[in-house]
C-alpha cells in the first residue's frame, strides 16, 4: 500500500508539472497584454497637463497695448466729445514717443487739435493722462488759408498763413499782440519745424466764440496759429505750458511722423503702469 501511494503522488506531480507548462503560455500572454495602472494614470495624467498647457492662450504685447488704449479712451469718455479713436490713437503715439526721447516734463498733459473737424464744433482737447480727465474741450482756430469753416491746407513755410500739422512741444509764455501766449515748438521735420519763427503760437483771440459763430456760420481764421477763446486761454495756457505735448490733426493723406512709431510707443506704454 505505501508503494502505491508513493507512485500515485509521482503521478499527480507530473500531471500538475504538465498542466502548468500547458497554462504558462496562456497566463503570460494575458499579462502582457494588460497595460499597468500606474503609467495609465501617469499618461492620463500628462495628457491633462499638456490639454491645459494648449488651452492657456498667449497675448501678444500688440493686443494688450491696444486694449490699453482703447481702455483709456473709455475712461477719458472722449468719444461722446467727438475725439474719434483713430486720432486719439495717433496723438498718444506721439506723445508716447516724444515721452520716451524726454521731449516731455512730467505732467502728463495730451493736447489734440482735430482740424478734421468743422471750426464750428468743439474740437480742441487738453488730456490729463495721469488723472484720465479732460480738462479743456473748447473751440479753436486755424489758418485764414487753410480754409473756411474747414481746413484743408496746410503749410509749414513763412507768410502762408496756413496752419502747420504734426506734434509740437510746447515752450514758455510770453506776451505779445495777442496778449498772453505760448511759444510751440513744431517737431515734425517738412510739416511744422518752422513754427517758431513763423510766430505761430498759442493765443487768444475774439473772433475764437459761439457769437461770433452764430454771426458769421464759422469761427475767425488766424495767420496760421491755434488761436483760443478768450474767456479759456489763460487757464489753457497755464496749464499746457512747459514741455507739453500738441498734435495737431488734419485731413492730409500725405502727412507722416518719426513720432509714429508703434513699436516705441508699445514698448513705453507696456513698461509703466502709472498711466493706465
Amino acid at each position: 500500500m505505501e508503494n502505491q501511494s508513493v507512485v500515485r503522488r509521482q503521478r499527480l506531480k507530473r500531471r500538475a508539472r504538465r498542466l502548468t507548462r500547458r497554462l504558462l503560455p496562456f497566463v503570460a500572454s494575458l499579462f502582457l497584454a494588460t497595460p499597468l495602472a500606474a503609467p495609465v494614470a501617469k499618461s492620463k495624467a500628462a495628457t491633462t497637463s499638456s490639454s491645459r498647457q494648449a488651452a492657456t492662450p498667449v497675448v501678444a504685447p500688440t493686443a494688450v497695448y491696444n486694449q490699453r488704449l482703447h481702455d483709456l479712451y473709455q475712461d477719458l469718455g472722449v468719444e461722446q466729445q467727438g475725439l474719434r479713436f483713430e486720432v486719439f490713437e495717433k496723438a498718444m503715439t506721439g506723445y508716447l514717443n516724444l515721452e520716451s526721447e524726454g521731449k516731455l516734463s512730467a505732467k502728463q498733459l495730451l493736447t489734440v487739435v482735430d482740424f478734421s473737424l468743422p471750426s464750428t464744433e468743439k474740437r480742441l482737447w487738453v488730456l490729463d493722462l495721469a488723472a484720465k480727465q479732460v480738462k479743456f474741450h473748447t473751440l479753436v482756430a486755424h489758418g485764414h488759408n487753410s480754409g473756411e469753416n474747414m481746413a484743408t491746407n496746410f503749410s509749414n513755410e513763412n507768410e502762408s498763413n496756413m496752419s502747420s500739422l504734426g506734434f509740437y512741444v510746447t515752450q514758455g509764455e510770453y506776451t505779445g499782440k495777442h496778449g498772453r501766449s505760448l511759444k510751440l515748438t513744431g517737431v515734425d521735420e517738412g510739416y511744422n519745424t518752422n513754427a517758431l519763427s513763423r510766430a505761430v503760437v498759442m493765443h487768444g483771440a475774439e473772433y475764437v466764440s459761439e457769437d461770433f459763430i452764430r454771426q458769421y456760420g464759422r469761427l475767425g481764421r488766424s495767420l496760421g496759429c491755434p488761436a483760443l477763446p478768450m474767456d479759456q486761454k489763460d487757464a489753457i495756457i497755464e496749464a499746457v505750458g512747459g514741455q507739453t505735448c500738441l498734435f495737431l490733426n488734419g485731413p492730409d493723406a500725405q502727412y507722416s511722423s518719426k513720432y509714429l512709431n508703434q513699436d516705441v510707443a508699445m514698448s513705453k506704454l507696456l513698461g509703466e503702469t502709472h498711466m493706465i
